[in-house]
């Protein structure tokens, strides 16, 4: 299994990639060992939501003012697998709304790592139904359910986005950076850089 180092101004997240999905598991470790990450901010901050980055237009104060848009100058393939879900820590990549990538294709660079919320029962059984009629069938499992209840996430993304992987240690340092005070635009006040290690594990 290959872990990536994530480090920070508030200390490291240390995530595991995901083998099932290998476009983006191997996407990710080429631009990390590249040195790729290293220097771009965490630019798109919502508290109890998630944090962004990834976005090599944040490098630079000239280019800041187009973060969010920037990208190695390719999408991926999704790879959205329903056993992989956006509970508080997965890893997952940004992208286009469907109006212009029906595909859900990926960007080639930007993620995103969940915070979330907690949810009841009953606003996850609201949500499931709300969903299938998008997605005949979609369902998530009692385990699933269980942890968006106890450790949370955001569970309405859920078979819209392609989840590659999670944070193994540094939960802390997640919740950290999402409390980081932000300007209109979900910008954070400060900047939070990030450079990125390779972990053979």
């Amino acid at each position: 299994m290959k872990t990536v180092e994530i480090s920070t101004p508030m200390g490291v997240m240390k995530v595991k990639l995901y083998d099932e999905t290998p476009i983006h598991r191997d996407n990710f470790l080429k631009l990390a060992e590249e040195g790729y990450y290293d220097g771009t901010q965490f630019h798109r901050i919502i508290k109890a939501f998630m944090i962004q980055g990834g976005d090599p237009n944040t490098k630079s104060e000239a280019t800041m003012g187009m973060a969010g848009t920037g990208g190695p100058g390719y999408t991926l393939e999704a790879e959205i697998k329903p056993q992989f879900f956006h509970k508080k820590g997965a890893l997952a990549a940004a992208r286009q709304g469907d109006a212009v990538n029906p595909q859900k294709r990926s960007s080639g660079s930007q993620f995103y790592i969940v915070q979330g919320d907690t949810y009841s029962t009953e606003q996850l059984n609201a949500f499931e139904k709300r969903m299938q009629y998008a997605k005949p069938g979609f369902a998530w499992t009692d385990e699933q359910k269980k942890i968006y209840g106890e450790i949370g996430g955001t569970p309405h993304l859920d078979g819209d986005y392609t989840v590659i992987g999670e944070i193994i240690e540094g939960l802390d340092v997640l919740d950290a950076i999402a409390a980081t005070p932000t300007r209109p635009g979900d910008r954070p006040l400060e900047e939070i850089r990030m450079t990125m290690k390779v972990v053979q594990d």
